[in-house]
């Protein structure tokens, strides 16, 4: 995802915040790209459909497998915001987060409890956990519910900063997940500079809207958040600002995309 130059800089280490722009042309490919692969899991299909391989040895089998793999449902719009936050702080953060937490849903369309991304930063040298909150709103307002009350971005952010409960709940998710997993070794990486210090993490807040970009999105919660910010831990809020009118689009996009095949 390829970011110009940001239309607000807020705040100073270890708590900053920046508005970012995503142009029309860009989104369209990363909706057809990798946020698609992302909404529809396309990983973890292809190891189930590795998995079992071989097992459908008649056309109705064959045919039931085929409903099984590629069952997909139209996803909501907030979803798709997700997995642009993801994508974006993958491609942009050095972040890398093993398990979308889809895979963990007992009913489609679920939205579970925790943090929206659980994961790893890496910085070059140390492997720290990350952790991301992510909000999508076309409110014309700045900044927009979402961004408070008792289930918005400020508090879920001031609650991963604060709440060592809620940090160890989140590493013992990826925790179960990670052994004999591809990345166990990062895993261990992270933990290790975690058990020496339960605030050294890597903390996200992300807006995703269709407005024009105003720093008032941002301004209060980077204020507040700054006061009293534990000394090893660094949380960077970010507002990903799409074309007007974009985010009631998404979930059709992505689910024109994968019809298409385009999210492979």
């Amino acid at each position: 995802m390829c970011i110009t130059s940001p239309f607000y800089t807020l705040g100073a280490y270890p708590v900053t915040g920046k508005g970012l722009s995503v142009s029309a042309s860009e989104i369209d490919a990363l909706l057809t790209g990798p946020v698609a692969a992302v909404v529809f899991d396309n990983d973890g299909r292809d190891e189930v459909a590795a998995l079992l391989e071989g097992l459908a040895d008649t056309d109705f089998a064959k045919e039931n497998l085929e409903t099984l793999l590629n069952g997909a449902r139209q996803p909501e719009d907030w979803r798709v915001g997700e997995a642009l936050a993801e994508t974006f702080l993958t491609q942009n953060k050095a972040c890398y987060f093993p398990w979308p937490d889809g895979r963990d849903e007992r009913k489609r369309g679920s939205s579970l409890p925790g943090a929206d991304l659980v994961g790893f930063h890496h910085d070059g040298q140390t492997e720290r956990f990350a952790f991301g909150e992510v909000k999508t709103s076309a409110e014309n307002a700045y900044p927009p519910s979402a961004a408070y009350g008792r289930h918005g971005l400020k508090q879920q952010l001031e609650d991963l900063r604060n709440c060592r409960t809620i940090r160890n709940d989140l590493v013992m998710y990826l925790a179960h997940r990670a052994v004999r997993a591809s990345w166990a070794t990062r895993f261990q990486a992270a933990a290790a500079v975690y058990l020496r210090d339960t605030h050294e993490v890597r903390i996200f807040g992300l807006l995703v809207r269709d407005v024009t970009p105003n720093h008032d999105d941002l301004r209060a919660r980077v204020s507040t958040l700054g006061l009293n910010c534990p000394a090893n831990t660094v949380i960077e809020l970010l507002a990903i600002y799409l074309p007007q009118g974009r985010i009631a689009t998404l979930g059709s996009q992505v689910m024109a995309a994968h019809q298409r095949g385009g999210a492979q």
